[in-house]
């Protein structure tokens, strides 16, 4: 029996759609959410730089102290999401953002901006707690890492078509449209937060709603989950293919070789085509924690190769570097497609049902101990040790993967001892309740029709 080609386009296409009417609205969500932010990102520079009036240096100046202060704040806006709930806090945030957009035109000075951008740490901040924490809290735990796939998948469309509006505001060449362009990201993040409003209420909304999470969960927290902590720490460390990806390769390319600098282009548009098309299918094999681990090697595995790749193209010449500089790439763009699905299944593994917003901020202060050093040190191993650099930059990884293994089992252990016992029936309980707003959202829809 034979299956004509249009049979199987049709089957390509369709997966790539997420499958059920929950995933497609948070679907929908992500792709606002990184439209707008996309098309402020793309023309950022030329913002700050010539609207501002800032200098290169005041510019990662004021963008180091935001970034150290949204890591300050990660752990107490977690806490903050378990107390108020994730899906008032996602709607907060989101406003909060897109006032934050608002205010952008009228900045003109490094304290203006900095002060803008202290705002912007804060919502940053509980805003991703308080949306991984509804994504795992809503979703039925057999759907929760399929789904994560189609969002990611979401988010780096909606970075695109943002580029792709911020690109046109580029080629305008004016000032003055790039001055109000935040504004088109301020629309965007008002309607997201509206969207948000929508979704159902996930178990844990329903609780506070009741007065109940007003009560402190028994048991110990987060801070006190060893396992936990070196879990998260180890997948910062995995995570640094962004670091390679975004950084090392790039100034490798420009620096150690003789690569065309055009072909940056095409590197940064192969990762962002992949990271659309392929995470639904990567994702498939991840089922529980030993496929988590499974996966961190073959991620790993996709990290190495890309080191050795990479490293040989300084001795190489004309089309050959070409081709190998653009595979060092696709290979670390496999390194990212790998470690994410590891990621989604450890945080709807390990995470205690009643404390989500916490242990989201614990671990985004440990993830954030293990990548936030890899800038500095892996440009120097490369671009000053060389060959020997990239070994030391594939070993550090390797080694992260070798701690992984044990410390997923610390994390499980702590999990069978403190959360079975009084915790299990809460997860059954937000399992059904997931189902049920999925269930609901398939049959009544109570938001603004998806596009």
């Amino acid at each position: 029996m034979s299956i004509s080609a249009a049979t199987v386009d049709r089957g390509f296409w369709r997966r790539l759609v997420p499958p059920t009417p929950m995933s497609r609205r948070l679907a929908t969500q992500s792709i606002l959410f990184s439209t707008g932010e996309g098309a402020f990102n793309t023309g950022s520079a030329v913002f700050l730089t010539q609207v501002v009036g800032m200098s290169a240096s005041k510019v990662g100046l004021a963008l180091t102290i935001v970034n150290v202060a949204e890591f300050l704040l990660a752990y107490p806006a977690g806490r903050l999401v378990d107390r108020l709930g994730p899906k008032r806090v996602w709607a907060a945030t989101t406003w909060g953002r897109a006032a934050c957009f608002l205010a952008l035109p009228f900045v003109g000075s490094f304290e203006q901006y900095l002060t803008v951008g202290l705002f912007f740490a804060v919502f940053g901040s509980a805003g991703h707690s308080s949306y991984q924490a509804y994504v795992v809290d809503v979703l039925p735990r057999k759907e929760r890492v399929e789904t994560q796939a189609y969002l990611y998948s979401a988010l780096n469309l909606g970075f695109t078509l943002g580029a792709v509006v911020g690109g046109i505001a580029l080629a305008t060449g004016s000032l003055d449209v790039i001055r109000w362009s935040p504004w088109f990201a301020a629309l965007l993040m008002a309607v997201n937060g509206f969207w948000i409003t929508r979704l159902p209420a996930a178990p844990h909304d329903l609780r506070v709603r009741s007065g109940e999470a007003r009560v402190r969960p028994s048991g110990p927290g987060p801070l006190r989950n060893r396992g936990w902590i070196l879990v998260t720490f180890c997948l910062g460390v995995l995570w640094t293919n962004q670091t390679l990806l975004n950084v090392v390769i790039p100034l490798w390319l420009v620096e150690a070789t003789d690569a065309p600098h055009v072909l940056l282009a095409w590197l940064f548009g192969t990762n962002t085509v992949l990271c659309i098309f392929l995470p639904a299918y990567t994702s498939k094999g991840v089922r529980d924690l030993r496929d988590a681990m499974r996966y961190v090697w073959i991620s790993t595995a996709f990290f190495v190769v890309s080191c050795l790749i990479t490293m040989v193209t300084h001795s190489t010449v004309g089309l050959v570097t070409v081709l190998l500089v653009w595979l060092g790439h696709v290979t670390v763009t496999g390194a990212e497609l790998f470690v994410s699905g590891a990621s989604w299944s450890v945080q709807a593994e390990l995470m205690d049902p009643q404390r989500r917003g916490e242990y989201q901020g614990v671990g985004d202060v440990s993830r954030a101990l293990g990548s936030m050093w890899a800038p500095a040190l892996f440009t120097f191993l490369a671009m000053e040790w060389g060959a020997d650099g990239w070994l030391v930059i594939a070993g550090i990884v390797v080694a992260a993967s070798a701690l992984m293994g044990p410390s997923l089992g610390m994390a499980t252990r702590f999990r069978d001892r403190h959360f079975p016992l009084d915790q299990q029936p809460v997860v059954a309980a937000a399992d059904a309740a997931g189902g049920a707003a999925g269930a609901a959202a398939a049959g009544e829809v109570t938001g603004p029709a998806a596009p």
